[in-house]
């Protein structure tokens, strides 16, 4: 064999490996195009994924809240009426006892920013319901009275009205419109 055939024969070679190589590295880049690809489905699917369950998350405590809040207005007002007193304390204890569950699966799952609010209303749902049964025991402490739990009931609405607004905005439910 001469030189010219032997180079011609190497070249054939390194023309087929090269081929062959072009195709094996064209294959590898669409795998890793593909796996990009389904990387990028997954996060997206996951987002979706964790929106959906804060958005679970906050309905459920905005629901529980309004009851806590109508249940304690119910209470207040009933005092002093014995014939729905107890249906009346019976609902207010399912609904404290029904946010509570509710509050404490949300503190896992909210941000920070939310979570200073809800922990704010929370402890004066709790302040105003201590209120509430102290006077329907008949055991007042100064500053107890039907007129300061019905004026911290309605600051309570409209806490909890600042709370809905922050977490629609967490939700991208509307922008930067914190003043309405």
């Amino acid at each position: 064999m001469d030189v010219g055939d032997a180079a011609a024969f190497v070249v054939a070679v390194v023309g087929v490996v090269g081929t062959l190589l072009s195709a094996l590295l064209t294959q590898r880049a669409a795998d890793r195009s593909r796996r990009r690809e389904q990387e990028h489905a997954e996060q997206v699917r996951e987002r979706r994924r964790h929106a959906q369950e804060l958005r679970a998350c906050y309905v459920a405590l905005n629901t529980s809240a309004r009851q806590y809040l109508a249940a304690l207005t119910d209470q207040l007002h009933a005092l002093g009426r014995d014939e729905e007193l107890r249906t009346v304390r019976q609902r207010l204890t399912e609904a404290r006892d029904q946010y509570r569950d509710v509050y404490a699966e949300a503190q896992m799952r909210m941000p920070e920013r939310v979570l200073g609010l809800t922990a704010a209303l929370s402890h004066d749902l709790g302040a105003v319901y201590g209120m509430v049964r102290r006077l329907d025991d008949g055991t007042p402490r100064a500053g107890d009275s039907p007129a300061a739990v019905r004026e911290a009931i309605d600051e309570l609405w409209g806490r909890l009205r600042r709370m809905r607004r922050e977490m629609r905005a967490e939700l991208g439910a509307f922008r930067a419109d914190s003043g309405r």
